[in-house]
C-alpha cells in the first residue's frame, strides 16, 4: 500500500488512497478530508493538509505505507477529531508466485486454472495469458492490490470458476519498456517465492 506526497506539485498534502472509486464525496475534519464512495459510503481515502506538521519522514513521490507512518496517521486523526479506525493489512500485495499446477478451464478454451504458491498460501487464479505455464515464477497481485490502472483486485468468478488474485504482465504492472505482445511477466528462477515484488 502506498501514500503520495508532492510538495512542489500540490503543496503540503499527503494523499492516502485506500480503494478505487468512480464517484466520491468528502467530509472535512480540520486538516483531514475523508473521501467516501458516493454509493456505498465506504471510506476510499484521506487527504491530510499541512502534512509536514504530522509526519516526520515525508519525501516527494510514492511512499510505502509503513507501521510507523500508520501510527503517525492515527495520531493525526486524534488531533483532528476523526474517530476512524485504521486497521489496514500492510502485508505485500504484489508478490513472487510459483505456478505449481495448470488445468484447462472447463468453460473457456483460452482460459486456464492455475494453482499458484505465494509462500504462505496457495491461490487459485484463472489466467488467459498465452504464455502461462507450470513451473514459472510470476508476479501475483493479491486480493486488495491496486493496479497502476486503478483497478482493485477482488475475488471473482471467471466463467464460473473462482479466481483469487491476478498473474500480471509487465504492461499491467506499469513497467517501463513493457512488451506489446500479450503475456504474463515470467520472473527469473532465482526469485524467492512469497517475497514482495519490487517495482
Amino acid at each position: 500500500m502506498f501514500v503520495y506526497y508532492n510538495q512542489k506539485g500540490i503543496g503540503d498534502v499527503l494523499l492516502f488512497p485506500i480503494k478505487n472509486s468512480e464517484k466520491v464525496t468528502f467530509e472535512p475534519y480540520e486538516d483531514i478530508v475523508k473521501i467516501l464512495d458516493e454509493k456505498s459510503n465506504e471510506v476510499v481515502g484521506y487527504n491530510v493538509f499541512h502534512a509536514s506538521n504530522y509526519f516526520t519522514n515525508l519525501s516527494d513521490g510514492k511512499m510505502k505505507l509503513t507501521e510507523a507512518l500508520l501510527a503517525e496517521m492515527r495520531k493525526a486523526f486524534e488531533q483532528n477529531n476523526l474517530s476512524d479506525r485504521l486497521d489496514l493489512d500492510l502485508s505485500p500485495k504484489f508478490v513472487v508466485g510459483y505456478v505449481s499446477e495448470i488445468q484447462p478451464h472447463e468453460n473457456a478454451d483460452k482460459l486456464r486454472v492455475c494453482q499458484v504458491d505465494v509462500g504462505n498460501d496457495k491461490l487459485q487464479i484463472v489466467c488467459g495469458a498465452p504464455n502461462v505455464d507450470q513451473g514459472q515464477k510470476v508476479v501475483v497481485a493479491k486480493v486488495g492490490a491496486i493496479m497502476p490502472s486503478g483497478l482493485e483486485i477482488k475475488p471473482t468468478k471467471l466463467r464460473g470458476v473462482d479466481s483469487v488474485g491476478m498473474i500480471c504482465s509487465q504492461k499491467e504492472l506499469g513497467l517501463p519498456n513493457a512488451p506489446k505482445e500479450k503475456g504474463i511477466y515470467v520472473l527469473p528462477a532465482e526469485k524467492e517465492v512469497g517475497n514482495e515484488f519490487q517495482f
